[in-house]
């Protein structure tokens, strides 16, 4: 079920009713019917202040800056913010101030990682650099840069200084990303280590923000951002299987871009390490040479994915994700029990359940 963001759908169980606040490709149980009234009211005003951030009297800046908030998406940033700002005053305003931030943040990112990995479309759309140029895109990502800090001024010193070192992680994850391994990395920990600082970076941010711009004592602040920073890499890697699992209608991308651009995901990794260690057969071997062959045709691309799909790398990856959002759920321990902390631990399993 994949309503737009600001909708509610219900569903009934034996014990509650469960509404679900979702983006679109996104939805999670809530079993408390309060927390998730408020949660979905207030990403709608969410969606009508970033929609008013992106506005610009210049033209064509105004069409380029709309082009992805136009397309929707998931929303799980100002999501997190919101849910993690119910654990203090979740009414303040710095709290909706703070989530318009990180999704702003988010979108520049996406403008820019279109361009680097050559992705034809984003969030069912065509993407930005398809349409405009690579120029004018990467030039739109600054602008949304530029749109958040101004924003995140307003919030104070110390939330400057937070996203100044949120972006710092954002772009060495991208740098690490793009110039791979040395040759006394190990790939599997390099590639964790850039899902932490390309993805989870921001994720663990949006937590830290919700719950300090509410007020809350600074373990909880750093409890909750703990929590975002692991959701985060489990998010990523059950990305990776959804992009061999799932078709471009469901996802909103082209599945097997990141093979295309020889970009390395966890199912990769783990077939090369399998190679490598020398105990694998001949099919894998074979699977590998074609993974770092020419993919550029359609035909080529698809007969690699359909066949990483059915590969057992990639049940291996589920399951790294499934453990790492289990350690996100298990770090809540420390927080008091109540509806945000259940909803909290319900949004962690929702992200990996998606690639199940």
């Amino acid at each position: 079920m994949t309503p737009s963001v600001g909708r509610v759908s219900t569903a009934h169980t034996e014990s509650s009713a469960e509404r679900r606040p979702a983006g679109a490709g996104m939805s999670f149980p809530v079993p408390d019917d309060a927390l998730a009234s408020r949660l979905t009211e207030r990403l709608a005003l969410v969606e009508e202040r970033l929609r008013d951030a992106v506005t610009n009297s210049d033209e064509l800046a105004d069409e380029t800056s709309r082009h992805l908030v136009n397309a929707g998406g998931k929303r799980l940033r100002p999501l997190l913010t919101l849910l993690t700002a119910e654990l203090g005053d979740g009414t303040r305003p710095e709290v909706l101030d703070a989530a318009v931030v990180v999704e702003l943040t988010h979108l520049a990112t996406l403008y820019h990682d279109d361009v680097m990995d050559s992705a034809p479309l984003r969030r069912g759309v065509t993407s930005a650099h398809e349409v405009w140029g690579n120029s004018v895109a990467i030039l739109t990502g600054d602008l949304l840069f530029a749109r958040a800090s101004v924003m995140v001024a307003g919030l104070g010193p110390e939330a400057v200084r937070l996203q100044a070192q949120t972006f710092e992680r954002l772009c060495l994850g991208q740098l690490h990303e793009t110039v791979g391994p040395t040759s006394e990395d190990d790939p599997v920990a390099h590639y964790l280590q850039v899902l932490s600082d390309k993805t989870a970076s921001l994720l663990a941010t949006s937590a830290r923000f919700g719950a300090r711009f509410a007020g809350c004592p600074s373990q909880v602040v750093e409890t909750v951002a703990r929590y975002g920073e692991l959701v985060g890499v489990a998010f990523q890697l059950a990305d990776d299987v959804i992009d061999l699992s799932a078709d471009a209608a469901a996802t909103g991308k082209t599945p097997g871009t990141d093979l295309r651009e020889h970009v390395p995901t966890l199912p990769v990794l783990l077939l090369r390490e399998l190679v490598a260690r020398g105990g694998a057969s001949e099919r894998d071997v074979a699977l590998l040479a074609r993974l770092d062959d020419d993919l550029s045709s359609d035909e080529a691309l698809a007969a690699v994915v359909a066949e990483l799909r059915e590969h057992d790398v990639v049940a291996r990856t589920r399951a790294r994700a499934q453990a790492i959002a289990a350690q996100a759920v298990e770090a809540l321990g420390a927080l008091p029990e109540g509806a945000a902390r259940d909803a909290m631990e319900a949004f962690a399993e929702a992200l990996v359940d998606r690639a199940s």
